[in-house]
């Protein structure tokens, strides 16, 4: 049976974070990413560069403790600036908090830059390079992906005033990056229960989208083989929430994953309303909870 890929239109809405110390965590977001607060009380917090249209949830852990070595869980959060200035003013806004860059890099499709948050859990922002100029591999399918030097110096001359402090509207969750136990079965999963397309591989990674996107989802067991997911009083990934283009493409999912569910591949998803909004939530392989709406 030939199954409909996901929506091509598919969006990653929000991620939510459970953190150590929520305070530190949301002064870091706020003051070196750039993400506004638009709410918070002293268990969570919501933040987004829109106003109302929080990117990121951040929940405090009652009792933290440290994330195993080799376990699976984030790899990275990867926010996608829509422009090269809004980019370089971001990377001027860390420099000056003084936080530190983990590494620079070009990958042909995107140029991106690497930090961690307080808690060590990934954050890549980043801009996309227009399609057209994307190298494709000689089948025509997918993307060709590679990491070479980022001119910074080239990217930093787009800088119209210096940093700013806020990410600018419009700015979204390009991706997000997982460490995962076993690629192949995590990328089985995405693909042939949810209908996301895989783009690239290389060692011990896989990246796969909707709609011809270089990826909405990255996978790798580089530091995870055969790794278990973290305990919940770890800070670490709690949810990914992907936004469909309308309700039809949820029914088109759900029928996908009940034929997944038949060969064993996909646990049962979960169906739920609110204020009207049918959403769908099920777990990855790795444990990770998606939600669909």
């Amino acid at each position: 049976m030939t199954l409909s890929p996901i929506d091509p239109a598919l969006r990653i809405a929000s991620v939510h974070l459970a953190v150590s110390d929520l305070a530190r965590s949301i002064d870091f977001y706020e003051r070196v990413l750039g993400l506004p607060r638009i709410s918070s009380d002293e268990d969570q917090a919501l933040l987004g560069p829109d106003g109302e249209r929080a990117l990121l949830r951040l929940t405090r852990i009652a009792h933290p403790t440290f994330v195993p070595r080799g376990s699976t869980g984030l790899f990275h959060v990867a926010y996608l600036y829509p422009t090269r200035q809004a980019l370089a003013e971001g990377v001027l806004r860390v420099a000056h908090n003084r936080w530190p860059i983990d590494g620079v890099a070009d990958h042909g499709v995107s140029e991106a830059i690497y930090l961690s948050d307080p808690d060590g859990l990934g954050i890549e922002i980043y801009v996309d390079r227009p399609r057209e100029q994307w190298s494709r591999p000689a089948s025509g399918h997918g993307v060709n992906m590679v990491t070479l030097p980022l001119d910074l110096d080239d990217l930093l001359t787009q800088a119209s005033a210096g940093s700013t402090p806020a990410m600018p509207s419009g700015t979204g969750i390009g991706h997000v990056h997982l460490k995962v136990a076993d690629v192949a079965r995590s990328s089985a999963f995405y693909r042939d229960a949810l209908g996301l397309e895989e783009q690239a591989q290389l060692p011990s990674a896989a990246f796969l989208s909707a709609g011809g996107y270089h990826h909405h989802i990255g996978l790798n067991s580089w530091h995870s083989q055969g790794g278990a997911a973290p305990p919940d009083t770890a800070p670490d990934l709690r949810l990914i929430e992907f936004e469909l283009s309308a309700p039809a493409e949820l029914d088109v999912l759900e029928h996908r994953l009940g034929n997944a569910l038949a060969e064993g591949s996909a646990e049962a998803p979960r169906t739920s309303e609110h204020m009207g909004d049918r959403c769908l939530s099920l777990r990855d392989p790795n444990r990770v909870a998606l939600g669909f709406s």
